[in-house]
């Protein structure tokens, strides 16, 4: 199952006696390497309690649809951004009956129309129920929708009838739910990323750097891991941990940076740039921190220009497909079309850094994709959704 590695699960646990087996599918889905939260009907909260899926989860769960602490109360538009998929297990008659009719009066079912990925369901009802002319034209309904159906099973059920109706196990749950992604679509292919900024020292105290959290690069790495890759990312300093499975270096200035990329360059079949690497770098570090002399006199710094890693990878004979980012305050395209052409690359990701909403730390971004025949807008999404999108594209060209 390592097409669910790195994904965001939303399970939402509805009202019926099978809601117990929720942990168990919450497990499953972690061991399978999915990030998981839960949304809990009130009805569900009869038979299993919050702080059992949480614990499990490791994130809190959602119960309301009104939520004064999520992001400008509005939980299930946060929700529905960051999920890539959704499964409902199990899936009562009720909730079958209220995702049929388009119904959003409570938090999992606005999710399900806010949200624009694959939705799941494991149905569980009593076989009446389930063979219920409406229930089987609500089913009939939300697979000509493209919702999957996951069940039901025959057996013993809880009431003591015998029949179709319920829930399949967890584990098949989580083996079907698998296979709605695509694995795989850089497979046995390998990528080299560089993320965060380099720094430079000025003295053992002091450094010249530029601004970069580091999350976008460490959002690809993650999406390529995913998409079958073997990753390489190089990363000046950042406070994050890097993503399982890739072979990871640390480094702290554009000339072990320069060093590091041009070391596990050769062979790779896709090199993406996007650390914030200084342009220039002192000419000479003091070996003392430098004191102030009281003279308020100007501090006057000598510079020379750094290597530039993205032109020297775009120039080599053995090239890989050659990824570049611009981070541009004004003249957005122009600016990034000149920088795609001046360095060969193949593609360009540009990115307007004065808005502060999708700029330096923050948690989403909008880019335009620019190639010499074509330019791709990505809506604004969270990082992890557009470095899916950029690896995505990437893979099929």
């Amino acid at each position: 199952m390592e097409s669910l590695i790195n994904k965001n699960i939303l399970l939402g646990v509805t009202g019926g006696i099978a809601a117990y087996k929720s942990a168990e599918i919450v497990r499953g889905l972690k061991k399978a390497g999915s990030s998981v939260r839960v949304v809990m009907t009130q009805s569900a909260q009869e038979f299993i309690t919050p702080l059992t899926l949480q614990a499990l989860s490791g994130n809190p769960v959602s119960t309301d649809l009104l939520d004064a602490e999520a992001e400008a109360a509005m939980g299930h538009i946060e929700l529905a951004r960051w999920a890539d998929a959704i499964l409902i297990a199990p899936a009562t008659a009720n909730t079958i009956a209220r995702l049929s009719s388009g119904r959003a009066d409570d938090l999992l079912s606005s999710i399900t129309l806010a949200f624009d990925g694959p939705i799941g369901l494991a149905p569980a009802m009593n076989q009446a129920m389930w063979k219920d002319e409406r229930t089987q034209s609500n089913i009939k309904n939300l697979e000509n929708k493209d919702f999957s159906l996951y069940g039901p099973g025959s057996g013993e059920q809880a009431c003591g009838d015998i029949g179709l109706g319920r829930m399949l196990e967890p584990s098949e749950i989580v083996e079907l739910f698998a296979s709605l992604f695509k694995a795989g679509s850089l497979s046995n292919k390998s990528v080299l990323i560089t993320a965060g900024p380099t720094q430079e020292p000025i003295d053992p105290v002091r450094y010249v750097t530029n601004r970069s959290s580091g999350k976008m690069g460490y959002a690809l790495a993650e999406a390529a891991v995913e998409a079958g890759a073997q990753v390489t990312l190089v990363s000046g300093p950042v406070n994050i941990k890097p993503p399982a499975s890739c072979n990871f270096i640390s480094v702290e200035t554009a000339q072990e940076m320069y060093d590091a990329v041009m070391h596990h360059v050769s062979g790779k079949d896709v090199y993406i740039g996007t650390a914030a690497v200084a342009d220039y770098s002192p000419t000479k570090v003091e070996g003392s921190k430098i004191k102030k002399d009281g003279s308020n006199e100007s501090l006057v710094l000598e510079m020379k220009e750094n290597q530039d890693i993205l032109k020297t990878v775009s120039d080599k004979e053995d090239r890989p497909y050659v990824v570049g980012f611009a981070a541009e305050t004004e003249d957005l395209l122009k600016n990034a079309r000149k920088k795609l052409e001046k360095k060969k690359l193949d593609l360009i990701i540009a990115n307007d850094v004065s808005d502060k909403s999708i700029g330096f730390d923050s948690e989403e971004n909008e880019v335009t994709l620019i190639t010499n025949s074509e330019e791709v807008l990505l809506d604004r999404s969270s990082k992890k959704k557009i470095a899916k999108r950029i690896v995505e594209f990437i893979s099929n060209n």
